[in-house]
């Protein structure tokens, strides 16, 4: 199918087009969470051929890629990124979900927005880099994993701890994420909100519903949790970056209606602000359910826990770059939010680490005809190019 494209020379056209093809290459790949079905396999050669030394290593299914690239002393930087998808079946669909096809100047597929379309764009941008590499210091790092849309167990978490093990610290991370809104580069991630769930047992007394004062009904205490837990105040919510709990499910496993139900199942969910620490929600929560202990058992479960990166009066700050990247490709300055769900940041932040997220438009991601404008692909292949220059050239950095 022929690229119609808004370029202006034969070398300009066979750079789109080289972008394109590998982002189709990339969405082929039916690398389902956590199957990477060949996506690290070919990604890896790639790499080893612009001269960075990979080590791929697999644990419970996943597969792990780290990729290393030295220009000698001078800043650690990485790339994060996952080439795992959601799943998608045909329904829906108006071409084949991994066939990336392109329709109406736009490559569809599964993961051509999250996030196969920042790898594909970060592997361009990565060639040019090496184009000439005088003037170059640094260390760059490419850090993929088929583990970020499941539970996020043996992806980034290992990769990052193999990272420290090698003694490894990295100045800052920045990860493909698709971040944009209405335009490419119009939005950037700072930061994510932390997330945790809970499972509440509640257990009462039985009873026949003609006694009640014989029982004590776990419905009725369900109802007082949610009051409880609906009211807190989270008084160290930073600004633009709220705290919310959702009740997700209430289950009464009552068969009868004539019987007190001595049992209640709630499970609940809380994004917080980077104001907090999953053990500091542990605490808020205990202390709104103070008085009811003897009628709970909670189970924590999924801890994602919150991020976040301010500037700093430094040149290696990884925030500034971002956003003179984004003006100096889009003539604007990106907004930025830690709004959305979790994401594999969370695994290489840290006091020294600084992480940005900066990607694609995220308005089909995990939905049906999930794609990505050509247009868009080669805007944020630009912003890259931009960025690493900025990073690693000893001229350029500021």
């Amino acid at each position: 199918m022929t690229l119609a494209l808004q370029t202006h020379s034969s070398s300009d056209t066979n750079h789109a087009e080289s972008v394109v093809t590998c982002l189709q290459k990339l969405i082929r790949f039916k690398s389902v969470t956590p199957q990477q079905a060949g996506a690290i396999d070919w990604l890896a050669p790639q790499l080893k051929e612009l001269g960075f030394e990979c080590e791929q290593f697999s644990f419970n299914n996943v597969t792990n890629l780290i990729a290393k690239l030295s220009f000698g002393d001078g800043p650690v930087y990485a790339f994060s990124g996952h080439i795992d998808v959601v799943p998608a079946t045909a329904e829906h669909w108006c071409v084949d979900p991994f066939s990336g096809q392109i329709k109406d100047h736009a490559v569809y597929g599964r993961g051509a927005a999250d996030m196969k379309g920042g790898v594909a764009a970060m592997l361009s941008a990565t060639r040019k880099l090496i184009a000439d590499i005088s003037q170059k210091e640094g260390c760059f790092y490419w850090l993929i994993t088929s583990d970020e849309e499941g539970e996020a167990e043996y992806g980034s978490l290992l990769i990052a701890e193999r990272l420290a093990q090698q003694g490894v610290q990295l100045d800052g991370c920045i990860v493909g994420e698709p971040t944009s809104h209405l335009q490419v580069g119009d939005t950037i991630k700072n930061g994510r909100r932390g997330a945790l769930s809970a499972r509440l047992l509640i257990t009462g007394k039985s009873g026949h519903v003609a006694y009640p004062e014989n029982t004590i009904n776990a419905a009725h205490l369900s109802a007082d949790i949610v009051k409880r837990l609906t009211n807190i105040g989270w008084q160290h919510d930073e600004v633009g970056s709220t705290t919310s709990l959702q009740i997700t499910g209430i289950n009464i496993a009552n068969v009868v209606d004539n019987m007190v139900p001595a049992q209640c199942e709630m499970t609940f969910n809380i994004r917080y602000s980077h104001g907090y620490k999953s053990a500091d929600i542990k605490n808020e929560i205990q202390f709104a359910l103070e008085g009811l202990a003897q009628y709970l058992t909670i189970e924590w479960e999924r801890p994602c826990e919150s991020f976040y990166t301010s500037h700093q009066c430094n040149h290696n700050c990884l925030l500034t770059h971002v956003e003179q990247a984004v003006f100096k490709v889009t003539g604007s300055y990106p907004l930025l939010s830690t709004s959305g769900g979790t994401s594999d940041g969370r695994f290489f932040a840290n006091s020294h680490t600084q992480v940005i997220e900066c990607g694609v438009r995220n308005n089909t991601i995990h939905q049906a005809n999930e794609h990505v404008p050509v247009a868009d692909l080669l805007m944020i292949e630009q912003i890259y190019t931009q960025l690493l220059t900025n990073l690693f050239n000893k001229n350029a950095r500021c």
